[in-house]
């Protein structure tokens, strides 16, 4: 009753949103320790833990001669770079906060803020750890060289969008079956460790083969960034449209059942999920 309006223009708008966005972004960064880099310096570490467990695997298997003629390392780093980026992405937002959450009882504040918070806070910490990581290799081992920097950096943010919208699919189905979309989420994460192709190449699998991995989207993301990223490697088994168009599209269902979920939303859903 006693509150002042105020009128902004779309610009005032447009700002206020974004220095929402970044303060959620902030503040998921922080989730995981109260130092910023702290939580920096774990993602780097899971990261540098799982290429560290492929490349023994890849060598006491004696599967090294599957990958692509170039910079062992970076074949790895390519596969688990944009697999992380992937299914942090598609967590941030199944974990992120739903319309029954305290945080939304606050004015300025709804689901697309903390959607976008957390999104922004992953693909911040995905980057710096991949730019990092790459950085130390390149000093401390052997000097890397990109094919197309560029395109590669474009299959990272495809990795992250794809993993978005299956996130956002998730999401509009958490609140109304809380229990069984977290197991179908965790069944989607620990199916990528193989379906997402970061273990072979697309060109080396026969036809009867490459048809149980071509649904993913990541599997398409990961053979294309290889494309980018060595000289020798064309890939002629994945596409970039592909990914692209079923992320539009489940992004599309996504906002549509979270739109509709948050006209239901029910304060006893916090306590069920």
């Amino acid at each position: 009753m006693f509150q002042q309006r105020q009128t902004r223009t779309k610009l005032g708008s447009a700002l206020v949103t974004a220095e929402l966005i970044y303060h959620g972004a902030v503040r998921h960064v922080r989730k995981m320790h109260g130092n910023p880099l702290v939580s920096i310096f774990m993602n780097m570490l899971q990261s540098i833990m799982f290429v560290a467990v492929f490349y023994v695997m890849f060598s006491v298997m004696g599967m090294r001669g599957m990958a692509v003629r170039g910079d062992f390392m970076l074949y790895i780093m390519t596969g688990i770079f944009l697999f992380m980026t992937h299914i942090k992405a598609m967590g941030a937002v199944v974990g992120s906060e739903g319309p029954a959450s305290p945080m939304m009882q606050h004015a300025p504040m709804n689901t697309i803020i903390a959607l976008c918070g957390a999104l922004l806070s992953v693909l911040y910490i995905q980057i710096l750890s991949a730019a990092v990581i790459l950085y130390i290799y390149h000093v401390a081992f052997t000097p890397i060289e990109f094919y197309d920097p560029v395109g590669c950096m474009a299959m990272l943010l495809l990795a992250w969008f794809t993993g978005a919208a299956v996130g956002m699919l998730f999401l509009a189905l958490k609140p109304w079956a809380p229990t069984p979309i977290s197991v179908i989420s965790q069944i989607y994460q620990r199916a990528n460790m193989i379906a997402s192709g970061k273990m072979f190449l697309a060109n080396s699998l026969p036809g009867y083969m490459l048809v149980m991995f071509d649904w993913n989207p990541l599997f398409h993301a990961i053979d294309q960034s290889r494309g980018f990223a060595f000289v020798n490697y064309f890939p002629r088994n994945s596409s970039i449209e592909y990914p692209l168009t079923v992320a539009i599209v489940l992004l599309c269902v996504g906002l549509m059942g979270e739109f509709f979920t948050r006209k239901h939303a029910s304060a006893s859903w916090s306590a069920r999920q």
